[in-house]
């Protein structure tokens, strides 16, 4: 009798790998290198095999902290793990999207104008996320990895590197402030032009099973967000926020708590302003990522890229009445 089905299919790395380390892999933890070494195979395995001294650097044993450097030789033992899921795959659509949606490439990274309702990575329930997508749209990337996040309904600008020293340089960055980030967001009531910041420290709250809430809390964290307005209409404003810090939800909190919470916000927002918007055609958070500004290295070129809205928030943007002041 033929039992091969009852049997889990297995992925086999069956021989003993030896690797050489690249220098763009230069500072890279051994287990996180593993990692992308042997597809499928879990961090809990990794570790074990590091501890038991089955993976070597330079015939020497080292620990899971160790970070490579150019030229190691890394030993890889022959490992069998069950066979992962097949990977779900990004459909035709959003295929099309995502490849007409890329801002700007070169060699070193990339720049994707994210629609909304995509997470930047899969988890917690998401099969499927902007950087697996782009992983399999793009196959010939040999690295691609997310150099900063933006929260699932926000659209914009958001950076991935294509080589492990870019993502190192715009890590550092983004730490020194070298990364200014402006936002679009729509949000309700008249802005005055007066209030040119919001500067409340900020705390986070696991509440309500559906994620995290941020309030704005007096031994929270330090919190700064920049705001500038770019256009009054009736019952709303248009609002570019620069955020100095970031804190999850920033902005979002930040508006709210001087009245003026963003239109289409389910977390934040005000549900009556939200339901009359949505008659005028606004149908999700109106925050969006419209640019990015830093220096490219080795350069002193000031590299900025802009991400147009997208139609659902361009075209009831459209019909609003303009209104001076």
């Amino acid at each position: 009798m033929n039992d091969s089905k009852s049997k889990k299919p297995e992925q086999i790395h069956s021989q003993v790998q030896f690797v050489e380390v690249e220098e763009d892999r230069a500072g890279q933890r051994i287990d996180n290198f593993l990692l992308s070494q042997l597809k499928g195979v879990p961090k809990s395995r990794i570790y074990r095999i590091v501890r038991k001294g089955e993976v070597r650097v330079n015939k020497g044993r080292v620990k899971v902290e160790y970070k490579l450097k150019s030229g190691d030789m890394v030993r890889i033992p022959p490992i069998r793990v069950a066979e992962a899921k097949e990977l779900a795959k990004p459909s035709e659509q959003l295929s099309e999207h995502l490849l007409a949606a890329v801002l700007y490439e070169d060699d070193r990274f990339m720049i994707i104008n994210k629609p909304s309702g995509l997470a930047v990575h899969g988890g917690s329930g998401v099969n499927l996320g902007l950087i697996e997508s782009m992983r399999q749209l793009r196959p010939e990337c040999r690295y691609l990895e997310l150099v900063h996040r933006l929260d699932k309904d926000t659209s914009g600008c958001i950076m991935i590197a294509k080589k492990r020293s870019m993502l190192r340089y715009l890590h550092a960055q983004l730490r020194s402030g070298g990364v200014q980030k402006y936002y679009h967001a729509l949000v309700t009531g008249h802005w005055s032009v007066k209030r040119r910041q919001v500067d409340e420290p900020l705390c986070k709250n696991e509440k309500l099973g559906e994620g995290r809430i941020v309030r704005v809390a007096q031994d929270g964290k330090p919190s700064l967000t920049r705001f500038k307005v770019l256009q009054h209409y009736k019952g709303c404003t248009l609002v570019e926020a620069k955020p100095i810090t970031g804190r999850t939800h920033q902005i979002r909190v930040h508006a709210q708590c001087v009245g003026h919470a963003l239109i289409g916000d389910p977390k934040y927002g005000d549900s009556e302003a939200n339901k009359a918007m949505k008659g005028l055609g606004f149908n999700r958070l109106f925050l969006h990522a419209a640019s990015l500004e830093f220096v490219l290295p080795d350069t002193e070129e000031l590299f900025k890229v802009t991400a147009p809205l997208d139609e659902r928030l361009a075209v009831p943007l459209a019909r609003l009445t303009r209104e001076g002041g």
